[in-house]
């Protein structure tokens, strides 16, 4: 029952479900970027490249053959696949930038006194000093 509980434990902490949130949210948001990219943007893309379909695009390796299917390079699918993560990485910057700005920023500590003065006859000095330099005065 022990290795139950911690288990549970592990499973229960707030790292591992925010993660677990983060990685629903994230597969979530790269099936709409996805969606944008593929049904949004590619078909103006293919219309001002001349009717293109980027998807389509390969080079054949190997022939077909009646027991194998054609060996081909789908390089028009990599470059639908980069500019999908372009924009979603592109998106996640806009999303941190924003999130950056509306994180509250701690307020700077003020500095630490690096002068005092003397007792005696009240100049400035170091505030590490054992004896003024003005007056020779032994301090504290």
């Amino acid at each position: 029952m022990s290795l139950f509980k911690e288990f549970k434990s592990f499973a229960m902490r707030g790292n591992v479900v925010d993660m677990a949130v983060g990685i629903i949210i994230g597969a979530a948001f790269g099936k709409i970027i996805s969606s944008l990219v593929g049904d949004v943007l590619m078909p103006p893309i293919g219309v001002l490249v001349g009717g293109m379909d980027f998807s389509t695009l390969g080079i054949v390796v190997k022939e077909a053959t009646p027991e194998h299917a054609a060996v081909v390079i789908k390089y028009g699918m990599f470059i639908n696949i980069l500019i999908d993560f372009l924009i979603v990485a592109f998106a996640m910057f806009m999303i941190i930038q924003a999130m950056n700005r509306l994180a509250k920023k701690p307020e700077a500590a003020p500095a630490s006194p690096t002068t005092k003065e003397c007792p005696e006859c009240l100049m400035v000095i170091p505030i590490l000093a054992k004896r003024c330099g003005h007056c020779t005065m032994v301090l504290k």
